[in-house]
């Protein structure tokens, strides 16, 4: 079963589809990562307590991300971390993999070229 994020009272910039595949929390995102859906983002990534702290986020339908959402991806794979597991990102569509890059955020945070690939134990 798939729950999907969006800030309610406003159009979809952002849509995050939440699954999970082997124990991993996979989150689908599609729109943009910026000021005003870094909360949205937060939100998804928050854990529940019955969560592993495995989590990969397929990027292949970012159009656009500013440092709002790398602020927010530091942060849960800091906490995702101090909690025994771990963030990892998968597909970046070139607007996100080109921040990511020029950020230094692939040398704090695993890439994958694939979902499949970050699915990997």
């Amino acid at each position: 079963m798939a729950d999907i994020y969006h800030p309610a009272g406003q159009p979809a910039r952002l849509s995050i589809t939440r699954t999970t595949v082997d124990g991993i929390r996979v989150l689908a995102l599609a729109g943009e990562l910026d000021t005003d859906t870094a909360a949205t983002l937060r939100e998804a990534l928050r854990p529940e307590e019955e969560d592993l702290p495995l989590t990969v986020l397929d990027f292949e339908a970012v159009t656009f991300m500013d440092s709002s959402a790398i602020n927010v991806l530091v942060a849960a794979h800091r906490d995702a971390t101090t909690a025994g597991g771990w963030i990892r990102l998968a597909a970046l569509a070139e607007p996100a993999r080109r921040v990511v890059e020029i950020v230094g955020l692939d040398t704090i945070i695993a890439c994958h070229p694939t979902l499949a690939q970050a699915l990997e134990p």
